[in-house]
């Protein structure tokens, strides 16, 4: 199709969970612009949705787009535990899965704890430090101090 033939009813940018998701896409590429939305999720909710996965987004309507959303929200309902990004949550206790901002929000809070709690991970985050046990003689340096030192040798030789 050229751009003539579908410029009326055609969405260049569609907007779910608060992420703009490019039109030219298939459905099912186009869903995973969406933090917290992998391939397996997306499969997931075009299944649930009765979405063609091929089918570019933005020649969808408006129907199909609202099923895509109530797919989108339904997700924790439907799907299996180990699906899941946020597992046994601190606050709450459940196992929830979260999009978008509230996946940047939960995260930042997360970090916060951690700091506040001063445990090691917390204070490698306020340090701007490796948190996973990575070693960090040679890799992930950072400022002035770049490249090997050689130690002098006893003796003045090489």
């Amino acid at each position: 199709m050229t751009d003539e033939e579908h410029a009326e009813d055609f969405n260049y940018i569609v907007r779910l969970m608060n992420t703009d998701l490019d039109g030219e896409q298939p459905t099912l590429y186009a869903l995973r612009s969406i933090k917290g939305v992998g391939t397996r999720i997306s499969e997931s909710i075009v299944r649930d949705a009765g979405v063609s996965p091929t089918e570019k987004i933005g020649t969808l309507e408006d129907s199909e787009i609202d099923k895509l959303r109530e797919a989108l929200k339904a997700f924790a309902d439907k799907a299996p535990n180990w699906m899941f990004n946020r597992e046994r949550d601190p606050h709450s206790g459940k196992d929830l899965h979260l999009f978008g901002s509230e996946l940047d929000m939960t995260l930042r809070e997360d970090l916060n704890r951690l700091k506040k709690i001063s445990c090691y991970r917390g204070i490698r985050h306020e340090q701007g430090q490796k948190v996973r046990g990575q070693r960090t003689r040679s890799n992930g340096r950072s400022g002035m101090t770049v490249g090997v030192q050689r130690r002098k040798v006893a003796g003045g030789k090489k």
